[in-house]
Parts: C-alpha cells; structure tokens; sequence
C-alpha cells in the first residue's frame, strides 16, 4: 500500500533545530522524486524542498536554504528534512508528497500522493 508518514515536528525556539522524517512505502525513492511543503495558517501551500533519488537533485525554497537540508534513507526509503536556526516564519503544517515521475517540479499537481502532514511551531 503506497503510504507517506511524517514525524519528527514539534515545537521548538527561535534557533533550534528539528528533524523531519518522511517514512515511504508501496514505492521506491529510486523512481519517484519526494518533496516537502509547508502551510502556515491563513497562507498558501508552499513548496520547502525536493530530492530526488534517481539524479541526486536537490531543490529549496530559497528562504530555507544554508538552514535545511534535505536527504534520503538509502536502505529503508526515508526522507529527511533537517531544519536548522529555525525562525517563527517557519512556523507552518509540514508534509511530504511524491512526485509523478523520478524529477523534482515546482508544481503542486505534479505531486499526486501527500502524507497527512507535522506540525512545526516555532515560538519564544
């Protein structure tokens, strides 16, 4: 059964840091690019970062980059968001999709199956 998880969110101050786990299954990260939104209340989706297994691309979210980093698991088909000197502007439903094909995309359509998402608070 094809299935995306999220774990790993919380809440945690200005500066800190958070690890977000996307744990796959029914596919492998060999042929499907994994990406990373974010929501914040009152805001729209956003894409936070893509990789993809396949060619080792990587994309971000231009406010995230130097501070997340995203990788896969290469054994059991994991992908990883480390979050790092978060900000309150951070703060927002994390989820992760796949993508249709082995590419990373900028469009929202383009990722057809969604996990039901980690919520992320950072606060003082």
């Amino acid at each position: 059964q094809l299935q995306l998880v999220e774990s790993g969110g919380g809440y945690v101050q200005p500066g800190g840091s958070l690890r977000l786990s996307c744990a796959t299954s029914g596919f492998s990260l060999d042929y499907y690019a994994i990406g990373w939104f974010r929501q914040a209340p009152g805001k729209e989706r956003e894409g936070v970062s893509c990789i993809s297994k396949n060619d080792g691309s990587t994309y971000y979210l231009d406010s995230v980059k130097g501070r997340f980093t995203i990788s896969t698991d290469g054994s059991n088909d994991v992908v990883y968001l480390q979050m790092n000197s978060l900000k309150s502007e951070d703060t927002a439903v994390y989820s992760c999709a796949r993508g249709a094909y082995y590419y990373c995309s900028g469009s929202e359509s383009y990722y057809a199956y969604w996990g039901h998402g980690t919520q992320v608070t950072v606060s003082s």
